[in-house]
């Protein structure tokens, strides 16, 4: 299969474009930093900005399926880099012809989300964390979920809880909008969404993936995450 993947040269997207070129597939990596992948057989790069149409429609054309892993840092202003690229991106694969998206999201998008036991979580990291310092961030989450459930597309949105690095894929549990738990480490996120994309069983609504086999450290976490990359 031909994947275009979206922020292929992002944390979750290495990941995703490591995982599919092992797996056979031939993998269009979309990125506005070219210098920043290797060349390896079967990877073609695309440069594009994921809002900017014209480009989407150039990088998508020939592809069977679509996958984003796009982010963005939190900020206090406005944030749509994730409604604009939805809106790129759903056009360009109607107009190719492409029906099959899987695009991540956030399990902060389901409202009923609230982790099992995780007192921590639940009133102090989830409270500053995502309902804070995040807060734009994860409003244009739901807009880009907003975009895509109004398309005819064959779309999954994924939603992972906590993201942390991992350096192989572990076990992890999947389910219908969401997942009762904290942390998914981006290997077992990648390998969730190309599982999905062969098995299909989540199309047209969301499928939250949480990891079960391990769990991060939560300083080293929150200084990755967050101090560090800012």
């Amino acid at each position: 299969m031909r994947i275009a993947i979206f922020g292929a040269n992002g944390p979750t997207g290495g990941h995703l474009t490591d995982q599919a070129l092992a797996a056979g597939h031939q993998v269009v990596a979309v990125t506005r930093r070219p210098g920043s992948l290797t060349a390896r057989p079967g990877l073609d790069v695309a440069v594009a900005d994921a809002t900017d149409p014209a480009a989407v429609d150039a990088a998508i054309a020939g592809t069977d399926a679509v996958l984003s892993a796009l982010g963005t840092r939190f900020s206090k202003d406005t944030i749509t880099t994730y409604s604009a690229s939805a809106r790129a991106i759903t056009k360009a694969m109607a107009d190719h012809g492409v029906k099959r998206l899987l695009t991540v999201s956030s399990s902060i998008a389901d409202p009923n989300w609230r982790p099992t036991g995780a007192h921590f979580f639940n009133h102090v990291l989830d409270p500053l964390v995502n309902r804070r310092m995040g807060r734009t961030l994860h409003e244009d989450m739901r807009r880009m979920e907003a975009v895509i459930r109004e398309t005819d597309l064959d779309w999954t949105l994924v939603r992972p809880s906590g993201l942390f690095e991992h350096p192989a894929v572990t076990d992890y549990r999947t389910a219908e909008t969401s997942v009762d738990g904290v942390f998914t480490a981006r290997a077992d996120l990648a390998a969730s969404m190309l599982r999905e994309l062969e098995e299909q069983l989540y199309v047209r609504t969301a499928m939250g993936v949480i990891t079960t086999a391990v769990r991060p450290n939560i300083a080293k976490l929150i200084w990755n995450e967050g101090v560090k990359k800012k």
